[in-house]
């Protein structure tokens, strides 16, 4: 694995930041097995499942929230 010094990211245009940042975050992403939860993150996740559960029609899906929040900008 090659070594990236922070002045390196620093040097890279904010476009290309938010790109690596992505890029990062999506080879994350791909190995969710790697990610640990802690019992309090399971614990709030089994709460979201279960309120959703008893009332799927709360909330609001993710592309009308992106919407919503770009929306506001």
């Amino acid at each position: 694995m090659s070594t990236l010094a922070i002045a390196d990211v620093i040097s890279l245009s904010v476009p290309e930041r938010i790109q690596m940042v992505e890029d990062i975050w999506d080879s994350i992403a791909e190995l969710p097995d790697e990610v640990p939860l802690t019992e309090e993150d399971r614990a709030e996740l089994d709460k979201r499942l279960n309120a959703y559960h008893q009332d799927p029609n709360e909330g609001a899906p993710w592309g009308m929230v992106r919407e919503r929040i770009r929306s506001r900008r």
